[in-house]
């Protein structure tokens, strides 16, 4: 499981010209899915994204989560994460999940992350959509799976 996360002021989700997810401050996570990923690392993942330090407190270090500072959690669905350009010009899928296993984790992450007691907007599942966002510093990164190997202290 890849995701890269975007500290935002806002950022929402359009499709067929109508919001279908939408916050205020808070992160944008794009999700990407590969074969051997499984609910162990999505469940530890969206602790690691709602723990992840990186607002700044009153002396304006990164010192604080997404959960302290009252935010929001915006997930979307990316396949693309897992797009492979090293060979030619048209970039290969071949590591991202059949569609019914990244949909499954990609849920699961979504119900972890709201388990957790964040509000927690999404995108819809393989629709084309458009994403706008305002990345906040910016800042911006990116966190993998190890093929299942994590730990509660990872």
């Amino acid at each position: 499981m890849r995701l890269v996360l975007q500290r935002v002021s806002s950022a929402r989700v359009v499709v067929d010209g109508e919001t279908v997810g939408e916050i205020g401050p808070g992160l944008l996570v794009l999700l990407g899915v590969t074969h051997g990923d499984t609910e162990v690392q999505a469940r530890h993942l969206a602790g690691k994204v709602v723990g992840l330090r990186i607002f700044e407190d009153d002396q304006g270090k990164m010192n604080r989560s997404v959960a302290e500072v009252g935010g929001s959690v915006l997930v979307v669905s990316q396949f693309t994460l897992y797009g492979d350009c090293r060979k030619g010009r048209r970039p290969s899928f071949d590591a991202a999940a059949p569609a019914e296993q990244a949909r499954a984790l990609y849920e699961r992450f979504v119900e972890e992350v709201r388990a957790l007691g964040l509000p927690t907007a999404t995108g819809v599942f393989q629709a084309h959509m458009h994403v706008e966002l305002v990345n906040d510093g910016p800042v911006t990164l990116m966190l993998e799976a190890d093929g299942g190997q994590q730990t509660a202290d990872s």
